[in-house]
């Protein structure tokens, strides 16, 4: 069920990013995605009732196995978190410099100046 919701998030990520014709919009969009793909690498990671994979003299390692959570894709995530933040600014900064420009943010408009 879980991931039927992140694939409906990215989905209507990308219709932003298809569909939209302002380049705020667009940006948006892109961050709905980076979202959902986000969660999704959360949830693959997820085990019910896990613990932290931190092992203990004390641990049964065939318990420990079978209930720790992986956690590789908590990495993933937190450098995705970052990248994207680094996109998400350098399209913030693309689009502020395209409207100082050609004072529109319309992609049909800007399209259409060539200039």
């Amino acid at each position: 069920m879980i991931y039927a919701l992140c694939l409906t998030l990215f989905l209507v990520g990308l219709y932003g990013v298809c569909c939209k014709k302002n380049l705020v919009k667009i940006i948006i969009g892109f961050m709905i995605m980076d979202y959902a793909v986000n969660l999704f690498l959360i949830t693959v990671g997820y085990k019910k009732s896990g613990i932290a994979p931190i092992l203990d003299s004390t641990m049964n390692i065939n318990y420990f196995a079978a209930k720790s959570v992986d956690p590789l894709p908590q990495a993933l995530v937190l450098t995705a978190i970052v990248i994207g933040l680094g996109v998400t600014a350098m399209m913030v900064a693309v689009a502020i410099r395209i409207y100082e420009k050609h004072g529109t943010f319309d992609v049909t408009k800007i399209r259409k100046l060539k200039g």
